[in-house]
């Protein structure tokens, strides 16, 4: 058995050196988001509840991280939590709320070299864990690495809706009218009070689990991306399938609006 494991563990060492080598001089995506699904289903398939599937991918982001940043990525969005997930049953919405508070408090401890942005609607957390999560990513402000997106109680119409109601509240402060506002609005308007303000959108789209949908992850924002669904879940995603996802994204001639 010893044998097989070891064996097992030369190919894929193998493998990961072939990808990266296919990788050398590739053009990398500056902003990777990632939709992080599947941990309920490998709990349930290896016999445990949905509590340790979501720890088990928790224990995952960490890793996932530093493979980005080895790579070059320069802002990553992680989703963790839809307003969908809200709906669910009270305890199960408790138990995960308090599994990401704890990822993000690990993810922003001293010695991290990356800066944490809190994406969602946070009026719709209790406000014990939006406080948690908050104060958490305030402590990489200052810091120069790259830009870590945690989505909580995010959804893409929920972002855009969020999105329009604080332009209008901006020019209504300033003294604009509708009729004024709705002869110079443009895109452009929009996309500064998306949650994202101010960074690249994502190149490259990640989904585990084998779902082939986005479920309006970063609806305004990946207008132009490039999807990859991977087979596997969550927990169970390693460096290897990250490397794949890069070299299928190396590989494509990107046409905008084509």
């Amino acid at each position: 058995m010893a044998l097989k494991v070891r064996l097992r563990e030369l190919i894929y060492d193998l493998y990961e050196w072939r990808l990266r080598r296919q990788l050398e001089g590739a053009q990398r995506p500056r902003h990777v988001g990632v939709i992080l699904d599947g941990n309920r289903r490998w709990a349930r398939e290896a016999g445990f509840d949905a509590d340790y599937g979501h720890r088990a991918g928790a224990r995952k982001i960490s890793d996932f991280l530093g493979w980005c940043r080895e790579s070059g990525v320069e802002v990553v969005t992680l989703w963790l939590l839809s307003t969908d997930n809200l709906r669910r049953s009270s305890r199960e919405v408790d138990s995960l709320l308090e599994i990401i508070a704890g990822v993000v408090e690990e993810i922003t401890q001293p010695g991290t070299p990356w800066r944490v942005r809190i994406v969602g609607a946070m009026d719709l957390l209790p406000t014990e864990v939006a406080e948690r999560i908050s104060a958490a990513a305030r402590r990489t402000e200052d810091r120069a690495g790259m830009q870590v997106n945690v989505a909580v109680g995010y959804g893409g119409r929920q972002e855009i809706a969020d999105a329009v109601r604080k332009l209008l509240q901006q020019h209504a402060e300033a003294g604009t009218t509708i009729e004024e506002l709705a002869e110079v609005l443009d895109v452009d308007h929009i996309a500064e009070h998306l949650y994202t303000s101010g960074q690249p959108d994502p190149e490259l789209l990640i989904r585990t689990s084998g779902e082939q949908r986005l479920s309006g992850f970063m609806l305004w924002q990946s207008a132009h991306s490039e999807f990859w669904f991977c087979e596997t879940y969550w927990p169970a995603f390693r460096r290897v399938d990250f490397l794949r996802a890069l070299r299928n994204f190396s590989a494509r001639q990107r046409r905008f609006g084509g």
